[in-house]
């Protein structure tokens, strides 16, 4: 897995690009993002890494995030924080990141991205993403240099490149709305 810290960065690149107006919906997409290496408490208790409640399994299966963002884009429309489908695709994509990121990186056992139908624990063949290891004391030292700047080059770099074009195409719309005096269509 990326470092938790490097799994926000989808939700931040995200939020900053489309011009994401709430903040507690900007930080509820980076808490999202990071949610489902929980898992690892359950390490505490002898749950077994492969097993579909372990480690990558459930909460970084496709059904957990769908399931986690209706719930959590439900209670924030009914505060009038967002709308629920912007919402709902908003923290979707944020914990959606986490199992997609998790599988370019170079270790572990793969993500359950089809659980309950498939325990089967996939990887994308090209996995540039050095595997951080758990543990803050474990990242302190030569290999934990590599993980960061692994997430630099893989994860933070491109993250930032698409930030940058969705707020570069969002703004070049707007000297369009100043000329005019009217609303540019489809912008957020």
């Amino acid at each position: 897995m990326p470092t938790i810290i490097s799994h926000a960065a989808v939700p931040i690149a995200l939020g900053i690009g489309v011009g994401c107006r709430s903040r507690a919906l900007f930080l509820c997409g980076i808490g999202m993002a990071m949610l489902p290496d929980l898992d690892v408490l359950l390490f505490r208790w002898g749950l077994v890494y492969g097993s579909g409640l372990g480690h990558r399994g459930i909460s970084h299966s496709l059904l957990f995030a769908a399931l986690a963002s209706f719930t959590l884009a439900a209670a924030l429309a009914s505060r009038r924080v967002c709308g629920m489908w912007a919402g709902f695709a908003f923290l979707f994509i944020a914990i959606a990141s986490h199992p997609v990121l998790d599988a370019f990186t170079d270790g572990g056992k793969g993500v359950a991205l089809l659980w309950p139908w498939s325990e089967y624990r996939f990887f994308f063949p090209w996995r540039p993403i050095r595997v951080s290891p758990i543990g803050v004391e474990r990242l302190m030292g030569a290999r934990g240099w590599q993980v960061l700047l692994s997430e630099l080059r893989y994860v933070w770099l491109p993250c930032a490149s698409v930030a940058l074009c969705l707020w570069l195409g969002r703004h070049a719309r707007q000297p369009a709305q100043a000329v005019t005096g009217q609303e540019v269509p489809g912008q957020v």
